[in-house]
């Protein structure tokens, strides 16, 4: 049959398509988890070969592997990690328990390359396996934990600049909106006055926050199973390997790598990849208040509070004329829920391992990972595309902030809490501004209340005291 060429393994013969890298197992694994549609996140597939090379030197140094093989499956395994067989990843995410599709889908992928390298037919397994050469001393237990690792450090590399970019823009309204006094709100009633940029400074600072508690993060998944082979005893790996392959993996990757302290512990718990995805659910929840705070400043403007403009990027009804909505805080709403969802599903991938090993971590994998990367490209366009454009309603905030009976709050000092919640509740009850009721009950003078509760002294009032 043209355009195919047999291969054969455990479970027998198959014909797969001769211009493919990918083979027999590869093949199988389409047929059998046609799910999603969706195949591994390019960080899984860069960090898979720089594991693979790395693999591949230490076998050659310690004579796992011929030197010959060796560098052909090292020059292949560089060749994956700049991305050049992002086609041939064909296995889709929802897979085999442990990553052994994926994992095969690789080692396959490396050997026909590496085969092509040396002059041979693709599928002539005799002369290079992926097994035997590709997968020495390796396991899917130990190199699909190792690779997801790694991956998701490469992601959150990426991701902490784009977490910078947000905070740099909210920290920029900061400053521009610093004089701007506006009623403050508590349990969403009438509270003390704050600054438009005391709400936009204490966004910027959890998000820089948050990035302070990354490391803890990164070291944790620093920490390889890498040369745990089947359960953490190393076994068919040659003595020095494990080490020898994580120093190698550091090297090309660029990362603090280290061998695992308890190479059991390291095969068994996926807790890194679990408090990775924990922390990428404590920024989105953060992300999910700010982006409310904004829709809900924004709301109206004539029958909402309209404290706040944001920028009109797009049309936002189909039958209303001429409406707009918060579409960038709508959608970073939608890309948190996700994160939070998703941290659920890989909680619940994280304590489902048993024994020697988690079967489940290609679902805590994927989940983190696309995670990470909605984040690394979404977050720099929602503070160019809303923040960075954002305007203040400064007259609408000096309105409400006038009419607030909280203000009264500042009297207490003087009257008494009975004496100032008599005159709040008459202001409730009568309409008339509490300082006109100071002045009519004799209270103040005129003079004083406007010194009192004039704008300049509430702006004095939302410094925090020291």
């Amino acid at each position: 049959m043209a355009g195919v060429r047999d291969e054969e393994d455990s479970l027998g013969k198959r014909q797969v398509p001769s211009d493919a890298y990918y083979g027999i197992q590869t093949l199988r694994a389409r047929e059998n988890f046609p799910v999603s549609g969706l195949t591994e996140s390019v960080y899984l597939v860069r960090a898979y070969g720089w594991l693979k090379e790395a693999c591949a030197r230490a076998n050659i140094a310690l004579d796992g592997v011929d030197a010959r093989r060796g560098e052909a499956i090292a020059q292949a395994a560089s060749e994956m990690a700049q991305g050049r067989f992002a086609d041939q990843m064909v296995v889709d995410v929802f897979q085999a328990g442990a990553g052994t599709s994926f994992h095969m889908n690789v080692n396959e992928v490396l050997a026909n390359r590496a085969l092509e390298i040396l002059g041979k037919a693709r599928g002539d397994y005799a002369e290079l396996s992926p097994n035997d050469h590709v997968n020495r001393g390796q396991s899917t237990n130990d190199t699909f934990p190792a690779a997801s690792q790694v991956a998701v450090l490469l992601a959150l590399r990426d991701l902490r600049p784009a977490v910078q970019v947000l905070a740099q823009s909210l920290r920029r309204k900061a400053g521009e909106f610093g004089a701007v006094p506006k009623a403050g709100r508590t349990h969403l009633k009438d509270a003390m006055p704050v600054t438009l940029g005391d709400e936009f400074g204490a966004y910027a600072s959890v998000l820089e926050r948050v990035l302070e508690t990354l490391p803890a993060i990164e070291h944790a998944l620093a920490e390889l199973p890498l040369g745990g082979s089947a359960v953490g005893t190393g076994i068919n790996s040659k003595p020095g390997f494990r080490t020898r392959s994580v120093t190698e993996y550091a090297k090309l990757s660029g990362l603090p790598l280290r061998p695992a302290r308890d190479p059991f512990e390291s095969m068994q718990s996926r807790w890194a990849l679990g408090a990775a995805s924990g922390w990428l659910r404590t920024l989105a929840a953060e992300l999910v208040r700010i982006a409310n705070d904004l829709r809900l400043l924004s709301s109206g403007p004539a029958t909402a509070l309209d404290e706040l403009r944001l920028p009109e990027i797009q049309p936002g009804s189909s039958i209303m004329p001429a409406k707009v909505n918060p579409s960038a805080a709508e959608c970073l709403n939608m890309v948190a829920f996700h994160i939070i969802g998703a941290d659920l599903a890989t909680s619940l991938a994280v304590q489902a391992g048993q024994l020697e090993i988690n079967v489940m971590m290609p679902l805590a994998t994927f989940e983190t990972l696309f995670s990470a990367e909605i984040l690394v490209r979404y977050l720099p366009v929602f503070a160019h595309q809303c923040i960075d454009g954002i305007t203040a309603n400064a007259e609408t905030m000096e309105r409400y902030l006038m009419g607030s009976t909280a203000l009264a709050t500042i009297l207490t000092p003087k009257f008494g809490y009975q004496k100032v919640a008599e005159l709040i509740h008459a202001s409730a009850r009568t309409g008339t501004p509490v300082k006109e009721l100071l002045v009519s009950e004799g209270l103040l003078s005129r003079e004083e209340a406007e010194r009192t509760l004039g704008t300049a002294e509430l702006l004095k009032l939302t410094r925090p005291v020291v």
